[in-house]
This record gives C-alpha cells, sequence and structure tokens, in this order.
C-alpha cells in the first residue's frame, strides 16, 4: 500500500524475449536449468522499476537522472510484478521488485546535479564481429573494445516496446522519446552481436543518464570489458557502456553484468 513516502505500481511481466537466441528465455531450456520457465529478461525488469521514478521525478530524470538495480530472483511471464519506490531523502529513492511475495530485484534511483558524460573519443568505435567467437575468457578479456551495428529508433520500436512492457506514462509516446528499457536492450546487444553465447543472466546494471534518446536519433553502444571472474561457480562479465546518439552525443552509461557461463552447463544439467 502506497504512503506519503512510498508508491507501489503493479504490471503484468511479459517476457518478451521468449523466441530469442538466450535460451534462457525459453521455457523448455529453462526448466532444465532449474527454473520455472523462461525468465522474463532483466531490462524489462529493469524498465518496470522505472515507471514509478519517472512518475515522480519526469524528463528531469530521464535527462541527468541515475539508478541501479541488481536481479536476485526470476520473474516470470504472466505473473503480476509489484513495484515499490520509498523516499530514502529529497533526491532518493529505494526500490524493490516483488511477484508473488518474492522479492525478485533490488535497487535504488537519484536526481544528482547533472554531471559531465565521459569523454566519447575515450572509447573506440568497433563494429560488431563478423564471426562470432565463444564466450569465453579470451573473447571476453579485460580490456576487450566492443560494439553494435546501429540502431534506429523508429516510432514503430518505440511503440512496440512501451506495449511489451505495459508502459503507461505518457512521456515517451507522447514526447517521442526512448524508454530507459529499450536503451538497456543495446547493452545486452554489446554481448549477442559479439560472441556466442549459451544461455545467460544479466544480473545488474547501474545508469547514469546525460540526455534523451527520441525518435529518429541512430544509437549506437560502445564497451569496454571491466572484468572477467568467476564468482559461486558462474562465469561473469562486466561492461562498461557508453550509449551513443547520432555518433555524438552520450545519452547515457551503464554498467552491466551479467553471468555468460553458468554453472548448471559446466556440470552437465542440459
Amino acid at each position: 500500500m502506497s504512503t506519503p513516502h512510498s508508491s507501489t505500481y503493479n504490471v503484468e511481466a511479459y517476457n518478451l524475449s521468449h523466441a530469442s537466441e538466450n535460451k534462457i528465455h525459453d521455457d523448455a531450456v529453462a526448466q532444465k536449468l532449474g527454473f520455472s520457465g523462461g525468465l522474463v529478461p532483466g531490462v524489462e525488469v529493469f524498465a518496470y522499476m522505472t515507471h514509478p521514478v519517472v512518475a515522480r521525478w519526469g524528463r528531469d530524470w530521464l535527462e541527468h537522472g541515475t539508478m541501479q538495480a541488481r536481479f536476485a530472483k526470476p520473474l516470470y511471464d504472466g505473473r503480476t510484478a509489484l513495484v515499490t519506490a520509498t523516499k530514502i531523502d529529497v533526491g532518493t529513492l529505494a526500490l524493490t521488485l516483488e511477484s508473488e511475495g518474492i522479492l525478485c530485484a533490488t535497487g535504488s534511483a537519484a536526481m544528482p546535479r547533472p554531471a559531465q558524460a565521459p569523454a566519447i573519443s575515450n572509447y573506440k568505435i568497433c563494429p560488431p564481429a563478423t564471426a562470432r567467437p565463444p564466450a569465453n575468457e579470451q573473447s571476453l578479456a579485460e580490456g576487450t573494445w566492443l560494439g553494435i551495428a546501429p540502431y534506429g529508433l523508429t516510432g514503430q520500436r518505440l511503440h512496440d516496446y512501451l506495449r511489451d512492457v505495459r508502459e503507461t506514462h505518457d512521456i515517451y509516446a507522447g514526447d517521442g522519446l526512448a524508454h530507459p528499457g529499450l536503451l538497456l536492450r543495446l547493452c545486452n546487444l554489446i554481448l549477442r552481436e559479439n560472441v556466442v553465447l549459451a544461455p545467460w543472466i544479466h544480473t545488474s546494471s547501474a545508469l547514469q543518464n546525460f540526455a534523451v534518446a527520441r525518435i529518429g536519433d541512430e544509437l549506437s553502444a560502445r564497451a569496454r570489458v571491466i572484468q572477467n571472474y568467476e564468482r559461486k561457480g558462474h562465469r561473469l562479465v562486466d561492461l562498461d557502456v557508453i550509449l551513443v546518439a547520432n555518433g555524438t552525443e552520450v545519452i547515457a552509461q551503464v554498467q552491466h553484468t551479467a553471468v555468460y557461463r553458468l554453472r548448471q552447463l559446466r556440470t552437465g544439467t542440459i
């Protein structure tokens, strides 16, 4: 229940990546790995969590706000997600996302003073791999630069994404602005367009906005592998990503983490 210091948002989760190359979103494969079904992508969990943030701070947050989220438990297709935003102070919200009484994600959002974007010249332009190698310690070695093919933000792409994440805030369609979840999908493309992955899981992201992206913009992503490491039998990769509009303007910086090799696959679960 909402209080003067908190707000809640209910949304029906939708696994819009059910047919994607990443089979963690496929019911049959996910069940073999010990899950109840295909996982709703972490970028969409993040997208749901932005709703009360934008409801509170609007376009200002899209232009220079921050948010970080960590995904603890799976969210499944068709289940109700309950997002709670609790005011910590005038410029900070604590965020949780629960489903059927299970805490699936935690995070926070803030409205700091506008920050200077990182220098675009510090991030190399790299086309996506023409022949993708397997994801491993060599192909995702620390210091490796990665890129994606240009992504045109069309009105249809925005419309479809807003529909799929059940977004009701009118700032996106009304002003033709990119949804943060749609932008975060470009960080996943960094992996998908450069290495061949077995079923993998996006585990956390920290976002710093610098500007809004609009319909008609050509978007790109430039990333450097920060770390490649093992934790609890899983193999993870940390990426430092900038999202760029029209080759000239940094619109966001993202610290993006994924399990690219699950321990279940190392032990022969499937």
